[in-house]
């Protein structure tokens, strides 16, 4: 009982915690979605995300990964882009920003539904950019990857996010994206 009033109090967060604001539009998805960061579960990451929201950098990235039942992933600000001439459905997912990779911050907040997490490759210090957002509960992932954040209004939009094929979940034709990702108190 006492873990799951931390957890709680943890998804709760402080008054005056920092969030995202993601406006969404695609032929899926259309409308806003607002998370709660954990930057006291997860200090550099959220800094790493509240910085590059900051620059604009997730502003127009589209959602290049999204497995039906499972996450939608998106934040590859070096190739998912709409309209950049680096942008390409093929390379979306690859990249990150020209900041440093960071290192593990794994904790005891489980993956539920609306969790965000940081996306890395197979070694655990590789988060850089990308994220994902849960359909539904992965108590696999959880101490797996790096919890940053929950989502707290827009589940339906979450849940509208035009879905990838087969089981890496690749999105065909036009993908669902940021059209702008704001730092809100």
């Amino acid at each position: 009982m006492r873990k799951l009033a931390l957890i709680a109090a943890l998804l709760a967060g402080p008054a005056g915690a920092t969030g995202l604001e993601i406006t969404v539009a695609g032929e899926g998805a259309n409308g806003v979605i607002t998370i709660d960061l954990l930057d006291e579960v997860a200090p550099n990451h959220v800094a790493q995300i509240v910085a590059l929201a900051e620059e604009g950098a997730y502003d127009d990235v589209v959602f290049h990964r999204v497995i039906d039942g499972f996450m939608a992933q998106t934040g590859d600000v070096a190739f998912g882009k709409m309209g950049d001439p680096e942008f390409s459905m093929k390379m979306a997912g690859r990249g990150g920003s020209s900041r440093p990779d960071l290192k593990a911050e794994f904790s005891d907040v489980p993956y539920a539904r609306g969790t965000v997490g940081m996306a890395r490759s197979q070694d655990p210090d590789s988060a850089n950019s990308q994220f994902f957002i849960m359909f539904a509960p992965g108590d696999f992932l959880n101490g797996q990857y790096t919890v940053v954040g929950q989502v707290t209004g827009g589940m339906d939009v979450v849940d509208a996010i035009k879905r990838g094929q087969g089981r890496n979940g690749e999105v065909f034709g036009e993908p669902d994206r940021m059209v702008s990702v704001k730092v809100i108190e």
